[in-house]
């Protein structure tokens, strides 16, 4: 082991042997992917967060239904628009195939539009997890592959110190230096992780109560223009369904 007057991080890595070097390594990698993770999760939410006050004030007040649909065309793959463009889809077959007509029948069409309304916000949320399990395991896991290289690093250090019969703190000092830098890498990588975890799943959970809030003010105001006997509200067919009809439209010109 070559002994080093400055002990700085470039230095200690190259002094270190494979097994630390590998740590060292593998802990960088964790830091850079969970602030990979962090930044986009806080972005896409601050993202959502605003979408969400818009479709908030686009709900309010009487038949806003229309407006919601046409502003949530030019934003497709938010997730509440997935969520509107489920309940659509019910609210139109069902009209399609004249199941509330009677009052069972509506009964049971705002049943079904709460169940695909639950089930769309479940697969949404879902879906804004991803990315959460690899903050949570590196928050877990990160300080104890920090204190492995550790644990290897000191035993390194006692090893050059029976090979050299030399325990002078100019000898001792390169390897516990270097078993502590992989303990601190460990830190590194993990107390952000585990702050961002913690944060993430807060917005997480707010924003889930959002969607369902929005979700239950389309189905009151659905419910609302159903019993008032209306054969369709002022709710357009989704993007992708309107589309489809355009393009068959123009196929058969």
């Amino acid at each position: 082991m070559q002994i080093s007057t400055h002990l700085g991080p470039l230095e200690l890595f190259q002094q270190a042997d494979i097994i630390v070097k590998s740590i060292i390594v593998l802990l960088a990698v964790a830091s850079i992917a969970s602030w990979a993770v962090i930044v986009d999760k806080l972005l896409r939410f601050a993202s959502l967060r605003r979408h969400a006050g818009n479709w908030s004030a686009a709900l309010a007040g009487q038949r806003s239904l229309g407006r919601l649909a046409n502003e949530l065309r030019q934003h497709p793959q938010d997730p509440f628009a997935r969520i509107y463009h489920a309940i659509a889809d019910e609210w139109h077959a069902s009209h399609h195939q004249h199941l509330q007509a009677t009052p069972a029948g509506k009964d049971s069409l705002k049943e079904r539009i709460n169940r695909v309304a639950q089930i769309a916000t479940s697969g949404e949320v879902e879906g804004l997890q991803k990315g959460l399990q690899v903050l949570a395991t590196i928050g877990s896991v990160a300080p104890f592959v920090g204190l492995f290289g550790t644990v290897w690093g000191i035993m390194n250090a006692f090893q050059g110190i029976a090979a050299s019969n030399n325990t002078s703190l100019a000898v001792v000092a390169p390897g516990i230096a270097e078993a502590l830098f992989a303990t601190a890498l460990g830190l590194v990588a993990a107390i952000p992780a585990v702050i961002a975890y913690n944060r993430i799943s807060g917005d997480l959970n707010h924003y889930a109560g959002r969607l369902a809030t929005l979700a239950g003010l389309v189905e009151v105001q659905l419910s609302r223009q159903l019993e008032s006997g209306e054969p369709l509200p002022e709710l357009p067919e989704p993007a992708s369904r309107a589309d489809r009809g355009v393009a068959l439209a123009a196929q058969g010109a």
